[in-house]
């Protein structure tokens, strides 16, 4: 079975949201806020799988917070294909969430259900939302159809507008460190727990950053337990990876915080000050799409070089 077929961390929230469902209480506009990487995603589809397999074969395991793989909602939800969900994110190759997927959204809510059952849609990560599409979206969401649901998700410390939020109940999500560890167990076979570098647990509140990093690192021959910060940083820059690999694009600013976390105050020549600078350096190279490369170039020169 997927690793993703099995719910893991947020058992008393599912458990109050499907007791919300059952009693026909449950809010039609739902914001779902945490940390980034910790299965807001995965949860929404174990959710919506509880409702949509209650009368199909294969149904939810509520005992187990389990997705059977042979349930015919789930594959149609996987292949994004299910005549009562309509799944919006951000497409591979645009920075925003853009106007015309808001207008088949729209679209899709004024159609009538299948069977007559609930319609819901899932609006993945709303800082994705442009001016525009957030917009268009509020004109939907103030006042949805009848047996119409809206699921957002937010990563905490990121920009949502205020307005959608004012219009959401919002249900924060946290992620133990217990769980944490059974996650990354669970998907890679195997307790890297105690295995990973020093250098790189820093992040741990993530399980979706961790797991994404070992097999980046993985996939390039380098040690998820000897690997150092310095080393990795180096060979990003040697491949110029923060241009070629979105993971990496996605979280250079963070591997630049752990360089710092670990070495700053060690020795005279990297200091807070050196520190700030090329944080703002970075935000102001990503904020105007300049030159990656130079930016890296001066990180190496000033703090890699022996």
């Amino acid at each position: 079975m997927n690793v993703n077929n099995k719910l893991i961390g947020h058992n008393d929230l599912f458990i109050n949201l499907v007791d919300l469902y059952k009693k026909s209480i449950l809010p039609n506009k739902i914001l779902l806020s945490g940390k980034m990487g910790i299965g807001k995603f995965i949860f929404v589809t174990h959710f919506v799988n509880f409702i949509f397999s209650q009368n199909e074969e294969f149904k939810y395991n509520l005992k187990n917070f389990e997705i059977n793989d042979k349930n015919s909602s789930f594959q149609f939800f996987k292949k994004n294909i299910h005549p009562n969900i309509f799944l919006i994110k951000k497409k591979n190759d645009k920075k925003f969430i853009e106007i015309s997927q808001i207008r088949e959204m729209i679209n899709f809510q004024n159609k009538s259900s299948l069977n007559d059952q609930y319609k819901f849609i899932i609006i993945d990560n709303v800082s994705d939302l442009n001016l525009n599409s957030s917009n268009s979206l509020l004109k939907s969401i103030e006042e949805p159809n009848n047996n119409v649901f809206y699921i957002l998700t937010h990563n905490s410390g990121s920009f949502i507008s205020e307005t959608i939020k004012s219009r959401c109940i919002e249900f924060k999500m946290f992620l133990s460190v217990s769980n944490q560890k059974i996650i990354l167990k669970n998907y890679f076979n195997e307790d890297l727990n105690e295995l990973i570098s020093d250098d790189l647990i820093s992040y741990y509140g993530n399980p979706s950053f961790t797991i994404s990093l070992i097999n980046y690192l993985n996939d390039n021959s380098l040690s998820y337990t000897t690997t150092t910060i310095e080393n990795l940083i180096s060979f990003i820059i040697k491949n110029k990876d923060y241009t070629k690999n979105d993971f990496i694009n996605e979280n250079i600013k963070f591997f630049i915080e752990l360089f710092f976390y670990k070495n700053i105050g060690l020795t005279n020549n990297i200091t807070y000050k050196l520190k700030n600078y090329f944080y703002n350096k970075l935000n102001q190279t990503k904020k105007y799409n300049l030159d990656m490369e130079s930016f890296f170039i001066e990180f190496q020169e000033t703090l890699l070089s022996e």
